[in-house]
């Protein structure tokens, strides 16, 4: 089935849930994990005036994020029995950094979590996992949890008579 699986985390909630996803599926065949999270600095904004913008420590403290994420990632799969690589890396398109991270550890599925944006907020904010889905050499496994209400069971929804 699977043997190299790239994880790619931002550390969000949803990212959490998509990782322990593959952990568990590594596991159960016997598959390795590249834990991948991109510290993604922001362009600076204008600056007016004597304010001094230090685009060296945003880097550092993105950089400093995406190693702990990456180190709980490694941990979890550890304490799986699941061997883990974890890998961290500075790139102004996360998109392309986890395509290009999939490729170099020969990666043969990438697992990621999606927050589901929908209309203007998608436009807005772009979307990581859909550009990934259109360039990804291999195939990709997207875990996007329902919404809390779907979550409750569909018992709560069948009561309403």
């Amino acid at each position: 089935m699977f043997t190299h699986i790239l994880v790619a985390s931002d550390g969000s909630s949803v990212s959490s849930l998509a990782a322990q996803a593959a952990v568990d599926l590594a596991r159960s065949c016997g598959a390795s994990i590249v834990a991948l999270s991109i510290a993604v600095p922001e362009a600076p904004p204008l600056i007016e005036g004597g304010m001094v913008f230090d685009p060296g420590q945003q880097a550092d403290d993105l950089l400093e994020y995406a190693h702990g994420v990456v180190d709980a990632l490694a941990k979890s799969a550890r304490a799986a029995g699941v061997e883990c690589i974890p890998v961290t890396r500075i790139a102004p398109d996360a998109s392309q950094a986890i395509v290009m991270a999939a490729r170099e550890y020969r990666c043969d599925l990438i697992v990621m979590g999606s927050h589901g944006r929908r209309g203007l907020s998608r436009l807005l904010a772009g979307s990581v996992t859909q550009e990934v889905l259109v360039s990804a050499p291999v195939p990709v496994l997207v875990y996007r949890p329902g919404r809390p209400d779907e979550q409750a069971g569909a018992d709560v929804a069948g009561d309403r008579t």
